[in-house]
């Protein structure tokens, strides 16, 4: 591992957090470009010129001010600029599924590609097209240099979002999806990422997606950890290119540990008569901020953002969500939802923006929140930002607690007060779960939501979590 190699001493904590890591970059910055493609590379200067302007989201920005970004990473992680292995147990590690969903299934080991062989009882010969490249970031960025500079860094803009510079700066590998047009990929794509090391880890994930036109895919991605007590900080970047009559479905799923913290942006960009549908779930995390940032920019585009975070003891989910309507005629909806119980802390951003000559706009944001304790708190801010006369535009948001008419109702007719309790909380998340459009891992995650209500950790088909 490289990374800061030994702890930091009282005087280094005085320093900006920013500094420790551009001086580690500077000084590691042949090791890092060593195992990249030169299309990785290219990127990094104007990643590190806009991260020493920008540095850290940090608590002035109104976008930032109830997640503290900064300090997560002022803790000591490693870095694994070397590319090193890490000892890996594949027949316990990767039986993650979701049982009866037969997926093309890839892994990420932290940041990087895992290649190795899996057993065909674990890793099933995939069965995707010749044409279409589901991998390595690193790989792709080799094997199809003119693909790769064509969309890598072209939405997520280092000099607005300084967490994307971050990224940028010290990714070297990650997954990539590539359909080319008019194929339809039946069996859904599985990307699971792994969170692993004998030490504290810090991790650059880097994801690419390209739908070309007219093709159609599902692609499901898991966030777990094998090690309960170890610290990890995973930042992601995913760029999402959906071209012209083009249908893609993204599903993510976090159940991780009380000592994670995962800070994710996905940036996607949405050509005419295009059909996104984006679905996070939280099931267990220490801290997690999500970023969405959707720009549709072909008209008759519709989109579809909808989520659910289930949080107990001193969780944290931030769920930020922009949706710039650039042109006519295109839909958009959002649907998330928030379960806090014991002193757990919810936040959500929904912005609507709708441009001037984006006339005939529908476009649609709902966040509902359910405090199961006075010591929870919930933080929301939906807003609109429309610049056009001839729209259909709402917001509405709702916090509160369950409802008291219901539950004695259901106890009056014999049901225990702890299951009406459940009952209630499931029928609250149910209209989220309904927008997944693959009926196995839509009831699968129904499973998972109900045990999660219960106070039990799932192991999610049978991963080596040490729940």
């Amino acid at each position: 591992m490289t990374g800061f190699g030994k702890k930091m001493k009282e005087t280094e904590h005085s320093m900006k957090t920013e500094q420790i890591y551009i001086d580690l970059f500077k000084e590691c910055r042949k090791i890092i470009d060593g195992a990249c493609a030169d299309g990785l590379n290219a990127p990094r200067d104007k990643a590190l010129s806009d991260f020493e302007k920008n540095g850290f989201p940090a608590f002035p920005s109104e976008d930032y001010r109830q997640t503290p970004v900064s300090d997560a990473f002022a803790c000591d992680y490693g870095m694994n600029f070397n590319r090193l292995a890490f000892p890996l147990h594949p027949d316990k590690l990767f039986r993650c599924d979701v049982p009866n969903l037969s997926t093309n299934l890839y892994v990420v080991v932290n940041d990087s590609f895992y290649a190795q062989h899996l057993s065909k009882t674990i890793l099933p010969k995939t069965t995707l097209p010749e044409s279409v490249f589901s991998g390595s970031l690193n790989d792709f960025a080799i094997r199809f240099p003119e693909i790769f500079q064509r969309y890598y860094t072209k939405l997520a803009d280092t000099a607005a979002d300084g967490l994307a510079a971050f990224n940028t700066m010290f990714a070297q590998d990650g997954y990539v999806l590539y359909i080319p047009p008019n194929t339809v990929v039946e069996r859904p794509i599985q990307v699971i990422n792994v969170l692993t090391g004998n030490i504290d880890v810090l991790c650059n994930r880097r994801m690419l997606i390209i739908v070309e036109e007219n093709a159609q895919v599902k692609l499901l991605v898991c966030d777990h950890t094998s090690e309960e007590n170890r610290k990890f900080l995973a930042t992601q970047v995913t760029e999402i290119f959906i071209a012209d009559h083009a249908v893609f479905d993204f599903y993510e799923m976090e159940e991780s540990s009380a000592h994670t913290t995962r800070l994710s942006s996905t940036f996607i960009s949405q050509r005419a008569h295009s059909n996104v549908m984006v679905n996070g779930t939280t099931l267990y995390n220490g801290l997690t901020r999500n970023n969405y940032f959707v720009s549709l920019d072909g008209e008759h585009a519709r989109t579809h953002l909808s989520g659910i975070a289930i949080l107990g003891e001193q969780q944290h989910t931030d769920n930020f969500v922009k949706i710039a309507h650039n042109v006519p005629f295109c839909s958009s909806n959002q649907l998330f939802k928030y379960v806090l119980d014991n002193i757990s802390t919810g936040v959500f951003t929904g912005r609507i923006f709708v441009a001037p000559d984006a006339q005939k706009t529908d476009a649609y944001q709902t966040n509902r929140n359910l405090c199961l304790t006075r010591d929870a708190r919930m933080f929301s801010k939906p807003q609109l930002e429309i610049h056009a006369d001839d729209v259909k535009c709402s917001h509405g948001m709702t916090t509160g607690q369950l409802d008291e008419n219901a539950l004695f109702y259901l106890r009056s007719r014999g049901i225990p007060e702890k299951e009406a309790k459940l009952l209630l909380m499931y029928a609250f998340t149910s209209d989220v779960l309904d927008t997944i459009r693959i009926d196995v891992l839509k009831d699968r995650l129904r499973q998972l939501v109900e045990k999660r209500f219960k106070g039990e950790r799932s192991k999610c088909g049978g991963c080596y979590n040490k729940c």
